[in-house]
C-alpha cells in the first residue's frame, strides 16, 4: 500500500514538473550557499534556473535570455536589487516580467519600499522552500491568466469589468499609461515631477473608481481599453 501511495506521488510530482519545463528562472543572490540550496530546489520541482550573483551580472544575462520570473536578494555588491529592478521595469523587453525579492529586512516599511520599487513579491529571510515556490507558482499562474485574458479581449469578450461610467481626470490617465507600462509609483512621481505620495494616491482612487484590486489589474484595464 505504502509502495503504491510513493509510486502514485512520485508520478504526480513528475506531472507537475513536466508543466514547468519551458519555465525559466533568474535566481539572483550574492550568497552562494543560498544559491545552491535555491537553484537546486527550484530545479528538482521543475524549472530552469540561471543565476547571477549581483545586478550587474543579471543584466548582462538579460541581454542573452528573458526569464519568465526574477527572483532577486535586496542587498548586493555592484548593483542593489531596487537599482536592477529599476532597469528592468525601464527596458520594454523585461518591464513585465515578475520580481520577487528575497530580504534579510522584514519590517513593513521594508515592505512597502520593496513594492513600491517594483517588485511584485517580497520575502523575507529565512524562508520555507515551499513558501518561494508556491510565491513563484502564484506570480506565472497571474501572468497566464492574463495572457489567457489579454487573447480572449483580442476576440472580442470582456476580461477586466469595470463600472461603465467610470472617469479618469487627465492626471490619472497618465498615471494609469505609466501603470501599464510597469513602472513603479517612485519612478511615476519621478517622471511627472510630483511626490510618490500623490501618486499612490491617484491609483488608489482609480482602484475605488473601477472597483479592481489592485495595480495589475489596472494595467490590464489599460491595455485592454486602448488607454496604454
Amino acid at each position: 500500500m505504502h509502495t503504491e501511495i510513493a509510486a502514485e506521488s512520485k508520478v504526480l510530482l513528475m506531472k507537475e514538473n513536466s508543466q514547468r519545463d519551458s519555465k525559466k528562472l533568474l535566481l539572483i543572490d550574492d550568497d552562494p550557499n543560498l544559491i545552491l540550496l535555491v537553484k537546486d530546489y527550484l530545479e528538482f520541482r521543475g524549472y530552469n534556473v540561471m543565476t547571477a550573483e549581483n545586478g550587474r551580472e543579471a543584466l548582462d544575462l538579460l541581454e542573452q535570455s528573458i526569464p519568465d520570473m526574477i527572483i532577486c536578494d535586496v542587498m548586493m555588491p555592484e548593483m542593489d536589487g531596487y537599482s536592477l529592478v529599476q532597469h528592468i521595469r525601464q527596458e520594454p523587453r523585461t518591464n513585465r516580467i515578475p520580481v520577487l525579492f528575497l530580504s534579510a529586512k522584514g519590517q513593513s516599511q521594508d515592505r512597502v519600499k520593496g513594492l513600491n520599487e517594483g517588485a511584485d513579491v517580497y520575502m523575507v529571510k529565512p524562508f520555507e522552500p515551499e513558501e518561494l515556490v508556491a510565491q513563484v507558482e502564484s506570480s506565472l499562474n497571474q501572468i497566464k491568466r492574463w495572457e489567457q485574458g489579454r487573447a480572449r479581449g483580442i476576440d472580442g469578450v470582456a476580461t477586466i469589468q469595470v463600472p461603465h461610467n467610470v472617469e479618469l481626470t487627465p492626471t490619472e490617465l497618465k498615471v494609469v499609461q505609466l501603470v501599464a507600462k510597469g513602472m513603479a509609483n517612485r519612478e511615476i512621481a519621478e517622471q511627472l515631477n510630483v511626490s510618490q505620495r500623490t501618486i499612490e494616491s491617484h491609483v488608489s482612487n482609480m482602484l475605488n473608481k473601477t472597483s479592481l484590486n489592485n495595480r495589475t489589474e489596472l494595467a490590464r484595464w489599460a491595455i485592454e481599453s486602448n488607454m496604454a
